[in-house]
């Protein structure tokens, strides 16, 4: 009998976490795919994923507006109970056999206390790992709910089952997103023009040479700082007049301060040799992120997949606290000299070897495989 799989998307990032998922599942003969669209994930001010889905001739099944439009704690909070409210009608209508969530953003939770709630078997992808964020609670919140478990690293897989999770519903999969990884390494041209596709304000330049890229988020237990800390990166990247390539932060708490303090940025700077995106298609973006000189900023990307590209990196301030990473990772103060300092040092290092600490590139079959075969249970035993 074909099992029904839900996977809720919630966010921008989540989409190429899981994109070669998406694809198994929509191929394996014993699985169809129920794919739900909510959040930020639907917001066109943090680059909508709908174009990419369609590019991949991937089906929605549902559309979940709930992501409040303001950028502070509050709206995350009230976010997370909307979205708990509409998916779980969204699963009374479209009855999945399992549901499927993603990573540690504070959107999952809708997901996971939805499908919990209602009796559905829960698989979450990424659980397990560690990070000086908010997001630490999300993740292991979800992993108490969940039923399976598909853990990135074999470190995570130990710790979700330390958390009194059953060994035997904790798998070791790798991470999904390495999977596009792969790809990029077997064809790393930039036969692209990001400018022309994607849009986005400021500099054009030429990426035949070298540039930087930043990705730089709010730490959401210190959005009092989130200006604070901006300033300085922005500081840091004025002063190397390197062309470069900035990425627009992510929804959470604080993310309205980096917005204001980068478009503060640019009306006084107009001519800096930098260019301003929203977003872009998975593959393009680590097409560019295999090519750069150095990434910068607090983004998981740079220590997940930038570890198998072999992509130096500055990781800045407390976000990404504890989580493995490779030797590509070179963490910073978010202040402007330590920040340069990496980022000198890691231009001087160059490209890294790569490092598969994160998945082999066929963590998303793997996946399909087991949610075909694995038991549907939604009864918790904790093994402590």
């Amino acid at each position: 009998m074909t099992r029904k799989i839900c996977v809720v998307v919630t966010a921008r990032a989540s989409y190429s976490r899981v994109r070669s998922l998406l694809q198994a599942i929509s191929q394996h003969h014993d699985l169809e795919l129920q794919l739900v669209i909510a959040a930020s994930a639907l917001l066109d001010k943090y680059g909508s994923l709908l174009h990419c889905i369609e590019k991949d001739a991937l089906k929605i099944t549902a559309k979940v507006s709930n992501s409040l439009d303001a950028e502070n704690s509050t709206a995350a909070a009230k976010t997370t109970g909307l979205g708990t409210i509409e998916l779980a009608s969204v699963f009374e209508n479209i009855r999945p056999d399992l549901v499927v969530t993603i990573a540690d953003r504070f959107e999952t939770m809708a997901t996971a206390v939805a499908a919990a709630f209602m009796n559905i078997p829960l698989a979450h992808i990424q659980g397990g790992e560690i990070t000086g964020n908010i997001d630490e609670k999300v993740r292991h919140a979800v992993t108490q709910l969940a039923d399976i478990h598909f853990a990135a690293t074999q470190a995570a897989a130990e710790r979700i089952v330390k958390m009194g999770q059953q060994s035997e519903k904790v798998h070791y999969t790798g991470c999904p997103s390495i999977d596009l990884v792969f790809e990029v390494l077997n064809d790393p041209q930039l036969d692209f023009d990001p400018f022309c596709i994607y849009g986005g304000v400021g500099e054009v330049f030429d990426l035949s040479k070298p540039y930087l890229m930043v990705m730089q988020h709010p730490v959401t237990t210190e959005p009092a700082y989130a200006r604070q800390h901006i300033q300085h990166s922005l500081e840091a990247i004025k002063s190397l007049n390197i062309p470069t390539l900035w990425f627009w932060p992510n929804a959470d708490p604080g993310t309205g301060e980096i917005s204001g303090a980068i478009r503060s940025f640019r009306e006084h700077h107009e001519h800096q040799p930098i260019h301003f995106f929203k977003n872009i298609e998975p593959i393009h973006f680590l097409k560019l992120l295999k090519n750069t000189a150095c990434l910068i900023g607090n983004s998981s990307a740079g220590i997940r997949e930038g570890s198998c590209l072999g992509t130096p990196v500055v990781n800045i301030g407390s976000r990404q606290l504890g989580r493995e990473r490779a030797h590509n990772v070179m963490d910073a103060e978010p202040e402007t000299e330590s920040i340069l300092k990496a980022i000198h040092d890691q231009l001087d290092h160059g490209p890294y070897a790569q490092n598969h600490l994160y998945g082999d590139g066929n963590s998303g079959k793997r996946i399909a495989n087991l949610l075909a075969t694995s038991p549907l249970t939604y009864q918790k035993r904790l093994t402590y």
